[in-house]
């Protein structure tokens, strides 16, 4: 395919499947910590992806190489921008990424289901703390690619202090970053979904828009796909209110039965798929100009096609990359190639509009 590299395609789908038989043998977080590691020591190394010009896309007034990137979760400290930008990723979001270092919850913390090809966490923001993480950005080879930088709160800061957490950390990365994202819909942190009601969010969004009138960048928040229809049209009123560039759906959800934490991956594309229809109904109903990113059980090509067809335009993977690999992606851009020479179109705008009718 056009843009491709075909060395870069077999040796994912050759390796991949040999380095996920070790990979699955091993405690999950255990494996996850060796492959960052991994990412880490041979992405400098790596060539560039030869990107697809017909995938371009403009968002948020930033230039995405394609509409597919990674979510927030898997390159927590942005270690592995190098491997990760060699991909065929369109952006890369690191973190969760908290002012102080922060080592989480108890362990064990992160569980897969490869069945489901689904995930549960209940990490915690595990982080190396914002100056760590901002000299890992500094002096990353990002290949060009949009990197975004997502923002929690530390356990240890009450939530009526949270609006200065997210302040002083909007100031460090806005240098250094793309976009940066407001994460108050993670489970993993007790009483972080509660700054999702209105006052909470409201309070957040005054404190940021000081550091964003001396430092302008595309700023978005993630929410929760266990929200109500309520609380997400409070979400893209404040959203519309206070300009941010956009909205993340969704976060992990709670399965009670499954044990605490968030679960991703297959198990929640009901609900995730749910929520961002809704969200982008509201969206387009107040005339916003808010971007609505997709991310939640994206698993397969006609995920993809799901989100396109209700109106989205940019998504991200995070568990799907870890149960299919690299090829993933691969896979993903041979077959938006397919559509688009089925389609007859030459723009992903002409492709989106070929796909709406």
């Amino acid at each position: 395919m056009k843009g491709t590299s075909f060395n870069s395609i077999n040796f994912y789908n050759l390796s991949y499947p040999f380095f996920k038989n070790i990979a699955f043998a091993l405690d999950a977080e255990r494996a996850h910590e060796l492959t960052i590691h991994s990412m880490k020591m041979t992405g400098k190394f790596l060539p560039d992806h030869k990107d697809d010009p017909r995938f371009h896309l403009k968002a948020m007034g930033l230039d995405f190489a394609n509409p597919i990137g990674l979510a927030a979760g898997l390159d927590k400290n942005g270690e592995a921008i190098a491997f990760l930008t060699h991909l065929p990723f369109g952006f890369v979001e690191i973190g969760t990424v908290t002012s102080r270092p922060q080592t989480g919850n108890d362990k064990p913390r992160l569980f897969r289901y490869p069945e489901e090809e689904s995930l549960r966490n209940r990490m915690g923001f595990n982080n190396f703390g914002a100056e760590r993480v901002l000299e890992n950005l500094e002096t990353s080879r990002r290949r060009g690619k949009i990197i975004g930088v997502n923002l929690g709160k530390n356990k240890v800061t009450e939530n009526t202090d949270a609006p200065k957490d997210y302040s002083v950390l909007y100031r460090k990365f806005a240098r250094e970053a793309d976009y940066l994202v407001i994460n108050v819909s993670s489970p993993n942190t007790p009483g972080l979904r509660d700054l999702l009601k209105d006052e909470g969010l409201r309070q957040i969004f005054e404190a940021v828009e000081v550091e964003r009138k001396k430092q302008p960048k595309p700023l978005l928040v993630k929410v929760s796909p266990d929200m109500a229809l309520e609380e997400l049209s409070s979400v893209v009123g404040l959203v519309n209110e206070y300009k941010l560039d956009g909205i993340i759906a969704t976060n992990t959800t709670i399965m009670k039965e499954r044990g605490e934490g968030g679960v991703s991956g297959k198990l929640l594309t009901k609900k995730a798929r749910e929520t961002r229809e809704f969200l982008l109904k509201e969206i387009k109903n107040s005339h916003s100009k808010a971007e609505l990113i997709g991310v939640g059980g994206i698993s397969h090509f006609e995920d993809l096609m799901d989100f396109w067809r209700a109106g989205g335009r940019l998504t991200q993977i995070y568990s799907a990359f870890i149960f299919q690999g690299p090829g993933v992606l691969f896979e993903m851009e041979k077959q938006l190639g397919n559509e688009f020479k089925k389609r007859g179109t030459k723009t992903f705008e002409e492709f989106l509009e070929s796909v709406r009718k």
